[in-house]
């Protein structure tokens, strides 16, 4: 029971989910700084974005083991499909209980959010199915980066702010997403830098195979340090407070990732992984604390 337990955890991928709920804590954030929070909400909002993400965990383990991309060879943490721990039709059927469950959550928030959350949360789980799945699987097809800093971003935290009772379209709102939405589009980065090789061998074209690991780890550099004007822009344009740069203890972190995504390969760039989605997190917090006192 206790080794069954594990593999399905294992199976969720608990380690993503900080890159899942981030943006959900910064639209929240703002909020409460506008004076619109509302718990119920905000919680059921938290569950949603974390269904969301286990589904499309799942979804990208047995997909990707169906169309052979996740081999022996693989550099990154262990897949359970892939690995023999769980058969595929197992994960399937958990990522469509996981979805439903999303689903159902999802009514009630379409409930408060009308038409743009039944969009937002429609095009979440498709788009989560989608990632490694169906005829034009969008992590295939040189997508994957768009997808994250979409769904991570510039719609997580404007929809998870216009639930709390703020505009939608508010341009503030959209800067914080596209500042989380950089920073989940690292993680990713990273990750396909580490299996751009074996990609190349399965045909799984992601930027870092069609326009090679240089311009990734390019890429990777200018959206590292892209959030840290974040405050400069706050404290001149928006909230004229100093604790908004609270956010830049973390740029130690992030030059040193910088510099480690230039010096390190192979199974090496686990830790980079590790560590940018651990920036992130840190980061995350920090810009809440600025943006809340």
């Amino acid at each position: 029971m206790k080794n069954t337990i594990h593999i399905w955890l294992l199976a969720f991928r608990l380690k993503t989910l900080p890159a899942a709920i981030a943006p959900i804590i910064i639209g929240l954030c703002y909020a409460y700084q506008s004076g619109t929070f509302k718990p119920i909400i905000a919680t059921f909002t938290f569950i949603a974005a974390i269904l969301i993400q286990i589904g499309a965990n799942l979804a990208n383990d047995v997909f990707d083991f169906e169309k052979g991309t996740d081999t022996e060879e693989r550099l990154g943490p262990k897949r359970v499909t892939q690995a023999g721990l769980l058969h595929p039709q197992q994960v399937k059927n958990a990522m469509i209980i996981i979805f439903s469950f999303a689903l159902l959550i999802g009514y009630y928030l379409s409930w408060v959010g009308g038409w743009p959350i039944v969009l937002i949360g429609s095009l979440a789980i498709i788009s989560g199915i989608a990632y490694t799945g169906g005829p034009f699987p969008l992590g295939y097809n040189g997508l994957g980066d768009l997808f994250v800093f979409i769904f991570f971003g510039i719609l997580a935290v404007p929809g998870t702010y216009y639930l709390q009772g703020g505009a939608f379209f508010d341009s503030i709102a959209i800067i914080l997403g596209a500042t989380m939405g950089l920073m989940a589009d690292c993680i990713l980065i990273v990750n396909n830098i580490r299996d751009a090789d074996i990609d190349i061998k399965t045909g799984k074209r992601t930027l870092a195979v069609i326009y090679g690991k240089t311009n990734s780890k390019i890429q990777y550099s200018i959206f590292s340090v892209i959030p840290y004007l974040l405050p400069f822009w706050i404290f001149n344009y928006v909230i004229p407070k100093l604790a908004i740069f609270i956010v830049l203890f973390s740029l130690p972190i992030c030059i040193h990732n910088i510099m480690d995504i230039w010096k390190k390969s192979g199974k090496s760039l686990n830790l980079v992984l590790t560590n940018t989605a651990r920036l992130q997190f840190i980061y995350t917090i920090l810009l809440a604390i600025g943006i809340i006192i």
